[in-house]
């Protein structure tokens, strides 16, 4: 029995060598069959040490995230001051959002890697939640600059503007939006039988990214669509950083580079790129690879380092550069970690 599969893994091995990886990428609709060789031999060879090393970012963020994540939520939660206003209201919003794609995407680059096969059902739901939860995150981190432009530019109608019962609804806005997007994506992709990698029990979030726009022309279209929005997303962050940048030039808090303003437009913005780069360097591989520029697996592994470490980054970094910036949170979160500081160290009471 096992000197039967092993040569049938060297029968599968040896049938994807003999496929061209250049056949692969000149057909702008590779046959299902080129493609299920070239997974097997991904699979096979790509079951050491190398992509285990992959999985280590996943982890160790999935692991701060969750130290610092449920705190600030908590804070946010208990306080009622804090949970009235929109800003700390979107900054737990973004927050869940980051946890939750921290979470399922740790739990499927770890089935990935121990070579767990999922069905194909739920291979898709996960995909699904996965994208809802990163188009949360981005979409919230957009409202959030949308908010601070309006604090800052209408400071005396803002709390006409979004007061706390309006920002209840547009969170409501903001998760229809989330779920909506991935699933007119989702429906194209199971209505055109596109989900390859899920039928092959390759579960694979870098593989199916970069297989599936390969597919069919609906695919493609929802492609376009999703960058769009993505750019209109940039686009719209962008301008408003601008416009309160030249608005704000005039009062002094940009004279000093150490400045509190300037610290914390600094670190927004490094937060927003590392939200917005990953998904274009996406894009920019998807299109070198459509086009040939790039091999199979040259952009696979592309998308592997893309997926796996530098669209993991802003999710921990936010919380840190982000939600602890507010004065408020960082002071209530002081405040619990020396109470149970007091509660470890007070005195035992003395007999009587």
């Amino acid at each position: 029995m096992h000197s039967a599969g092993h040569s049938l893994v060297q029968t599968a091995n040896a049938t994807a060598h003999q496929l061209s990886e250049t056949e692969l990428n000149s057909s702008s609709n590779s046959n299902d069959a080129s493609l299920y060789y070239f997974l097997e031999e991904w699979t096979l060879n790509t079951s050491g040490a190398n992509m285990k090393m992959f999985l280590i970012p996943p982890v160790v963020c999935l692991a701060a995230g969750v130290l610092i994540i449920p705190a600030i939520l908590f804070v946010i939660c208990s306080r009622f001051s804090i949970r009235q206003e929109t800003r700390y209201m979107l900054l737990g919003n973004a927050l869940l959002s980051d946890l939750i794609y921290l979470l399922f995407y740790t739990v499927s680059a770890a089935f990935n890697v121990a070579h767990v096969h999922l069905p194909k059902e739920a291979c898709v739901l996960l995909l699904f939640l996965l994208a809802v939860a990163y188009c949360g995150g981005l979409f919230t981190a957009t409202a959030m600059v949308l908010d601070t432009y309006i604090a800052i530019l209408f400071p005396l109608r803002y709390v006409v503007i979004l007061p706390p019962s309006r920002t209840k609804k547009l969170i409501v806005l903001l998760w229809i939006c989330s779920g909506a997007l991935p699933g007119i994506f989702f429906l194209v992709l199971w209505s055109t039988h596109s989900f390859l990698p899920c039928v092959l029990e390759t579960c694979s979030v870098p593989v199916i990214l970069t297989l599936t726009l390969k597919r069919t022309d609906a695919v493609k279209v929802c492609f376009c669509i999703s960058i769009t929005v993505i750019f209109l997303c940039l686009s719209l962050i962008f301008c408003c950083y601008a416009i309160l940048y030249f608005k704000t030039k005039q009062s002094g808090i940009w004279e000093s580079i150490c400045s509190r303003a300037a610290v914390t437009f600094l670190m927004h913005n490094t937060v927003l790129f590392f939200y917005f780069f990953p998904l274009l360097a996406l894009i920019v591989e998807s299109v070198l690879y459509n086009n040939v520029v790039i091999r199979l697996k040259t952009g696979i592994l592309v998308s592997v380092t893309v997926c796996n470490v530098l669209m993991i980054l802003p999710k921990v970094l936010f919380p840190f550069l982000y939600g602890l910036r507010y004065r408020e949170i960082s002071a209530s979160l002081k405040c619990l970690v020396r109470r149970k500081t007091l509660r470890l160290v007070s005195p035992a009471p003395s007999p009587s």
